[in-house]
């Protein structure tokens, strides 16, 4: 993944990443703390789906918003 195009998370895609997956496990992580993965359209559903039965997801986020909000 390179910081011109990132691409999605799920494994062996290798499209344009749209979306930020924030989340975090309580057992390893402090509650203020957000790991992130990366979704195209097409898997956006399927991992955030999977973060969420574990209870993990926190937010969902547009790539463009979320690095707006990072450079802010």
């Amino acid at each position: 993944m390179s910081e011109e195009n990132p691409s999605c998370s799920a494994k062996g895609c290798r499209a344009d990443a749209v979306w930020v997956l924030a989340w975090n496990n309580p057992k390893l992580h402090t509650p203020e703390r957000r790991k992130t993965w990366l979704a195209c359209d097409e898997h956006r559903e399927h991992l955030s789906q999977f973060l969420g039965v574990r209870g993990f997801l926190k937010d969902v986020v547009p790539l463009a918003e979320w690095e707006s909000a990072a450079d802010g």
